[in-house]
C-alpha cells in the first residue's frame, strides 16, 4: 500500500510539473507557417508544380518536381529539361536553381519562414494592406547580406487574424519601395495550403501555379 501511495504521489507530482511548465510561445513567423499546414509538410516526399508568369503579352512557364527526401529537383521549360542534386557545391548548381528558389518562395514562402534562418523580423499591428486597404498585421522579414542568391532582400507580409498572408511586398536589397501582390486562391492538399494566384496592384494576374501534386 505504501509503495502504491509513493508511486501515485510521484505521478501526481510529475503531472503538476508538466501542467505548470509554460509552453514556449510560437513566434509570428512560426504561426504563419503553422497556418499553412507546416506540421503536415514532413509527410510529403515530393511536390510537383508549374510556375506561370504573365510577361507582357506572353505567358512563360517552368515545371518543377522537388524530391524532398532525396534532395533532387527536376526542371523543365520550353527549351530543356533535366534533374540536378541540391547537394552539389554552390558553384556547380545549374542556373535553373535560382529559378527554383524564386518559384518556391512564391508557392511555399510560409514554410521558408521556418526553413530559413538568416533573417530578422519586425511586426506592426493595425496596418492597411497596400492593395486592398484592409486592416492587417505587417510582418517584415529582412534577410542578411550573406545568404542566398539575392542577399539583403526584404519582404513585407500583410497578415489576417488567422496568420494567413493576404498581400506581400518584395523590396530588393531592403530598399524603401517595392511591388505589392495579393496571395489568394488557396488550395489545400493533404493538410498543406498553397496560395495559387498572385495579382498586382492593377488587378492583373501576374504569377500563378497549376498542376500542384504531392506524394
Amino acid at each position: 500500500m505504501k509503495k502504491s501511495i509513493q508511486i501515485l504521489s510521484i505521478f501526481v507530482l510529475g503531472l503538476l510539473i508538466a501542467c505548470s511548465t509554460p509552453q514556449e510561445e510560437l513566434t509570428t513567423p512560426q504561426k504563419v507557417a503553422q497556418a499553412y499546414g507546416y506540421d503536415n509538410f514532413d509527410k510529403i516526399n515530393s511536390i510537383a508544380y508549374t510556375w506561370n508568369v504573365q510577361a507582357g503579352d506572353v505567358v512563360r512557364t517552368r515545371d518543377w518536381k522537388w524530391n524532398i527526401k532525396d534532395r533532387t529537383v527536376y526542371y523543365a521549360d520550353a527549351d530543356t529539361s533535366y534533374t540536378y542534386s541540391l547537394d552539389l557545391p554552390k558553384e556547380e548548381l545549374p542556373k535553373a536553381d535560382a529559378g527554383f528558389i524564386n518559384d518556391k518562395y512564391w508557392l511555399m514562402y510560409p514554410f521558408q519562414l521556418i526553413w530559413d534562418t538568416g533573417y530578422t523580423y519586425e511586426e506592426t499591428a493595425n496596418v492597411a494592406a497596400p492593395i486592398s486597404g484592409e486592416n492587417s498585421t505587417k510582418l517584415t522579414i529582412i534577410y542578411n547580406n550573406e545568404d542566398g542568391y539575392t542577399p539583403g532582400d526584404a519582404y513585407d507580409l500583410y497578415l489576417n487574424e488567422a496568420f494567413m498572408i493576404q498581400e506581400w511586398v518584395f523590396r530588393k536589397g531592403n530598399g524603401a519601395e517595392g511591388r505589392a501582390f495579393t496571395w489568394e486562391a488557396e488550395k489545400t492538399i493533404d493538410g498543406v495550403t498553397f496560395a495559387t494566384e498572385h495579382f498586382n496592384a492593377d488587378g492583373v494576374k501576374f504569377i500563378w501555379f497549376t498542376g500542384i501534386e504531392i506524394e
